[in-house]
C-alpha cells in the first residue's frame, strides 16, 4: 500500500509536467528512478498484464488528478499573461539542459554524436517555419482532415511521458494545439458533443503513441543508447528557441509587437527564476538519487 501511494505521488509529478510546456515528464521519471520500470510495464502490458497494470494504475491515477488540479491555474495564466508564462516555461526548459548534457558526457561522446544533436535540433526549429503553423482551429467548422490530424497530434503529445527530455506540451505549443486543446476542454459546457469528439480523438492518439513510442524507445535505448540520448539533448536545446519563434502564432492577441513593458520585465524575471529553479531542483533530485543508490549498494 505504501508503494501504491508513493507511485501515485510520482504520477502526480509526471502529470503536472505533462501539462507544462518545457517540462519533461520522462525526465522527471528518470530522476525519480521510475523510468525503466515505467517503460518496461508499458512494453510488457500484454505479456504480463497483471503486474504491469498494478504498477501503472497508481501512476495513471496520480497523473490524472494532477492534470485536473493544474488545468485552471495554468489556463488563467496563459489567458491573462501569456508572455511571462511562456518565458517561465522557457526558463524551466533551459534549467534542465546542464543536467542532461552532463549526463550525456558521462555516457560518452563521439564525432558521430554531433549529428545526433544537430539533426533533431535543426528539425524542431525548422518545423517552426512551416507555412500555416499557428493557432489550430478545433471548432465545429474545422476541416475534415483536422479530425485525423488530432490523432497524430495526440501521438506527439505522448512523447512528454515516454521520452526523457522531450516535452509533449511544448510540441503542442509549437504546432498551435496547446491553447486549442485547453479551449476545447472549457467548451465542453457549451458544445459538449463536438468538444468530446475532439478530445476523444486526441486521447486515441495519446494511447497509440503511449504504447508504440514506449516500445520504440525501449528498442533505441537498448540498441543505440548513446546516440538516442544525444538526440534527446538536441531536441531539448532546439525546443528553447522554437517555443519563442512560434509565440506570435500561438498568442496573436498579445504578440511581441504589442507587449507592455511590465509584461516584458515580469517575463524576463520569471525566465531567470524558472531557469534557476529548474536547475536547482534537478541537481537536488539527482544528488538525492545518487545518495539512495549508494546506500543500496552498501
Amino acid at each position: 500500500m505504501k508503494n501504491f501511494f508513493l507511485n501515485m505521488a510520482r504520477g502526480a509529478v509526471i502529470g503536472v509536467a505533462m501539462i507544462i510546456p518545457g517540462v519533461s515528464g520522462g525526465t522527471l521519471a528518470v530522476i525519480m528512478n521510475v523510468y525503466d520500470k515505467l517503460i518496461g510495464a508499458i512494453s510488457d502490458l500484454r505479456r504480463d498484464f497483471k503486474n504491469s497494470f498494478m504498477f501503472l494504475l497508481p501512476i495513471v491515477l496520480g497523473a490524472l488528478a494532477a492534470l485536473v488540479a493544474a488545468y485552471f491555474p495554468l489556463k488563467f495564466a496563459l489567458d491573462k499573461a501569456p508572455f511571462p508564462t511562456v518565458l517561465l516555461f522557457t526558463g524551466l526548459m533551459a534549467g534542465s539542459c546542464p543536467s542532461l548534457i552532463t549526463d550525456g558526457i558521462k555516457r560518452g561522446f563521439s564525432p558521430v554524436n554531433i549529428a545526433s544533436v544537430l539533426i533533431p535540433l535543426g528539425a524542431v526549429i525548422g518545423i517552426c517555419f512551416i507555412p500555416g503553423l499557428g493557432e489550430a482551429d478545433l471548432s465545429a467548422n474545422m476541416p475534415v482532415y483536422g479530425y485525423f490530424l488530432l490523432i497524430l497530434i495526440g501521438m506527439l503529445a505522448s512523447c512528454a511521458l515516454v521520452i526523457p527530455g522531450v516535452s509533449g506540451s511544448m510540441l503542442l505549443l509549437i504546432f498551435g494545439y496547446y491553447n486549442a486543446i485547453f479551449d476545447t476542454v472549457s467548451a465542453l459546457k457549451t458544445d459538449f458533443g463536438h468538444s468530446l469528439l475532439v478530445l476523444a480523438l486526441f486521447a486515441v492518439g495519446l494511447i497509440i503513441g503511449f504504447f508504440s513510442i514506449a516500445k520504440l524507445m525501449k528498442l533505441f535505448l537498448t540498441k543505440l543508447p548513446r546516440g538516442t540520448y544525444w538526440a534527446i539533448i538536441g531536441f531539448v536545446i532546439g525546443s528553447i528557441p522554437a517555443i519563442l519563434i512560434t509565440y506570435n502564432g500561438n498568442f496573436p492577441e498579445q504578440t511581441f509587437a504589442t507587449l507592455s513593458t511590465p509584461h516584458l520585465v515580469v517575463g524576463i524575471v520569471l525566465c531567470v527564476l524558472g531557469t534557476i529553479a529548474s536547475y536547482a531542483l534537478t541537481a537536488f533530485l539527482e544528488a538525492r538519487s545518487k545518495k539512495h543508490q549508494k546506500k543500496a549498494e552498501q
